[in-house]
């Protein structure tokens, strides 16, 4: 009778247990705790777009404070995810480089608020036009800082995405015709998230050793143990692209392979030929047709030239309600932000000859906080899957 009954507990309690496990994972398979990479992309590249759409610096600023917020709550614990930082410092290297460059180089930019004075070099003949030192004026320094803030701006969103959207799973997502260049960009991709997590850990392993991890010293400790690393990535990545087949085609028939090749090149000129006519005034009535019949051609050759890739996905990723929600609001802010400065240029793009403080547009700069919203649909990375 004991056996029996702890043979039936034991039945019981399978059956329970059984139900209660297939349970959780099927609302979390409803829910999946990874946006889809190229919604991370398109809304990174969407906010970059809106920062090349104005100079005003409280607008840029907002940006950058959208583009951190929205790292900060779904960066997810990975090695890529912290380049976020290496591209805030590439940025603001970038913006003390553009404001040195003024300053020594002379900008054209005229001004009546003098600074300071340098001493001037008097150069040949043939390098009229070019000055070094002379006077440095408030109105060249704030039209360089403008400047120099919109592409710091733009390379921080664009580390926004190295940030949030795992290179491995965006590959997994392009076509096949594109596989193999796919690859060399995420090896790219991966590149300086990778050394930059081999610096860390070398430069945290010397200061628990004791020794030095700055100056010239250190970074000669460190660099050589790094360029090793580096090389024996290398080459363990190669082995395991071969051992995969990777570079492998399938035989197609050759009219597949010549209109493939035609719909590509078609395909391509005429996104090149809508789109010069989308920009000039003449050709605006045939733009958008031409344009738009270039990228159907180059989808149906992309669709074609994946034939001849021998690949499967395991478990593809899924574009689901969220992520278009993510891209929906990258994209309404590059477009309100681009309608702003067609409508109202001098809030956009704020003077500086006479120097003025800039304002703040409210309509503009509630279209830059639309951004905000994967921060709040967007699955959260810390989450158990």
């Amino acid at each position: 009778m004991g056996g029996l009954s702890r043979l039936s507990c034991g039945q019981s309690c399978r059956r329970g247990g059984t139900g209660g496990r297939s349970g959780t994972p099927q609302r979390r398979a409803a829910r999946p705790t990874v946006l889809h990479p190229a919604a991370w992309w398109l809304w990174s590249l969407s906010l970059g777009t809106a920062a090349t759409r104005t100079t005003n610096p409280l607008l840029l600023t907002l940006l950058v404070t959208v583009s951190a917020y929205v790292v900060a709550t779904r960066r997810p614990d990975t090695p890529w995810s912290r380049s976020y930082g290496a591209f805030v410092k590439l940025a603001l290297a970038v913006l003390l480089i553009r404001l040195l460059f003024a300053t020594v180089l002379g900008s054209p930019i005229p001004g009546t608020h003098t600074l300071l004075t340098l001493p001037e070099a008097d150069l040949p003949a043939w390098a009229q036009g070019i000055r070094l030192g002379g006077e440095v004026t408030a109105e060249a320094l704030t039209f360089a800082l403008y400047d120099g803030l919109k592409l710091a701006t733009l390379l921080i969103c664009v580390g926004a995405a190295n940030a949030l959207a795992n290179p491995s799973r965006l590959l997994k997502s392009l076509p096949g015709a594109l596989y193999e260049m796919g690859v060399a960009v995420v090896v790219a991709l991966t590149f300086a998230p990778n050394l930059i997590a081999d610096v860390q850990r070398l430069r945290a392993a010397r200061r628990l050793r004791g020794r030095p991890d700055k100056g010239l010293r250190g970074l000669l400790h460190v660099g050589l143990p790094v360029l090793e690393g580096a090389l024996e990535r290398s080459v363990s990545l190669a082995a395991a692209m071969d051992a995969r087949g990777y570079g492998r085609t399938a035989q197609v028939p050759p009219a597949v392979r010549r209109t493939t090749a035609v719909l590509t090149l078609g395909g391509l000129l005429g996104v090149c030929a809508g789109t010069y006519g989308l920009l000039t005034a003449e050709g605006a009535t045939y733009g958008v047709p031409v344009l738009l019949t270039g990228l159907a051609a180059a989808l149906a050759g992309l669709r074609l030239g994946g034939r001849r890739s021998l690949r499967t996905r395991y478990r593809p990723d899924r574009w689901d309600v969220r992520a278009w929600l993510v891209v929906a609001s990258g994209v309404a802010v590059a477009a309100l932000l681009t309608l702003a400065a067609a409508r109202d240029p001098a809030a956009l793009h704020p003077g500086v000859v006479p120097l003025m403080a800039p304002t703040l547009p409210l309509w503009p700069a509630a279209a830059i906080l639309l951004g905000l919203l994967p921060a709040f649909v967007a699955p959260d990375p810390k989450e158990p899957s």
